[in-house]
């Protein structure tokens, strides 16, 4: 069965094709598309008529893909900033009509569980204890503390990098001050569900989205990006200052440039790396494992044995 699962997050819209045989992911082929669907939702509430058409543009490209793939099946989820936009009805509505994708907007529990599902997929068998996986994406950051069995604990929060970078962020090398009010805002924000993670005494965090993908990259000085690389690396808390400190500390030209960032990430990636920070300094745990299998593979999997 060959399957097309299309995620449309706050930052980009990503696409996944691959055959599901035998219980097992095989063929998997990754796109992205940095289509800023949030662009601006945290403070008008509204997606912009600019970010509909180019979500639209990206839809319609990622369905031809899935065509010549000849997905029998194509599943499409939007996530944090559809689900905050007050028009997002309105874009459901013109993806079904230009692009002929159903889009269904799914709740913060829902990706998260997806999130958990797709990194059980891609974690080596035989683990049994309880891990931590979080999500940094655009709009928000899910956590999902859970074992082989199942998810125990899920919560979104309101942290993502478009939306902190458009709260805080003025300038492209960030201030002291702007660094001080992100860091309290997310303190502020986080704290309730990092004290419930705790008392769960999880030794192990597992990140998925973007913003830890592309850390992992710029980590190993990835001059192409690899998925093989980037999947199961890991990422510890001194290397992960260093590159916080490097980031606040450039321009957004020199982010650009930066092996194994993509530069469509450069403006945002300073805030992501914030967050992730505040989250291991929180929680005590000095290393991260990172994952290329999230809620597209979640997805893949739940469609394909709802199907079988």
């Amino acid at each position: 069965m060959k399957i097309g699962t299309i995620d449309i997050g706050t930052n980009s819209m990503r696409l996944l094709t691959a055959q599901y045989k035998d219980g097992k992911i095989i063929d998997r082929k990754k796109y992205v598309n940095t289509t800023r669907i949030g662009q601006g939702v945290d403070s008008n509430g509204y997606i912009s008529k600019e970010a509909i058409d180019r979500n639209i543009q990206a839809l319609k490209e990622f369905k031809g893909i899935c065509d010549e793939y000849k997905c029998d099946y194509i599943c499409c989820m939007g996530t944090s900033a559809l689900r905050d936009s007050k028009n997002s009805k309105e874009f459901v509505e013109l993806a079904k009509k230009e692009a002929n994708v159903d889009v269904e907007i799914i709740t913060g529990d829902r990706e998260s569980n997806l999130g958990f599902l797709g990194v059980l997929e891609g974690l080596e068998s035989g683990n049994s204890e309880e891990i931590l996986v979080i999500d940094i994406g655009g709009g928000s950051t899910e956590f999902i503390v859970g074992d082989k069995d199942g998810v125990a604990f899920c919560k979104s929060e309101n942290v993502g990098a478009l939306r902190l970078t458009e709260k805080f962020y003025e300038n492209e090398i960030v201030s002291d001050e702007e660094l001080k009010a992100t860091i309290d805002f997310i303190n502020q924000t986080i704290q309730g569900t990092i004290d419930i993670v705790k008392s769960r005494n999880v030794k192990k965090l597992v990140g998925i989205g973007g913003t830890v993908t592309s850390v992992s990259a710029i980590n190993q000085k990835l001059e192409v990006y690899s998925m093989e690389k980037v999947h199961n690396s890991k990422i510890c808390k001194k290397e992960l200052d260093e590159i916080l400190q490097m980031l606040k500390n450039m321009t957004l030209e020199d982010k650009k440039r930066l092996k194994g960032l993509q530069p469509k990430r450069a403006d945002i990636i300073t805030a992501g790396v914030v967050i992730l920070d505040i989250i291991m300094e929180k929680l005590e745990i000095n290393e991260i494992i990172v994952s290329e299998y999230d809620n597209l593979e979640g997805l893949m999997c739940q469609i394909a044995k709802k199907m079988s």
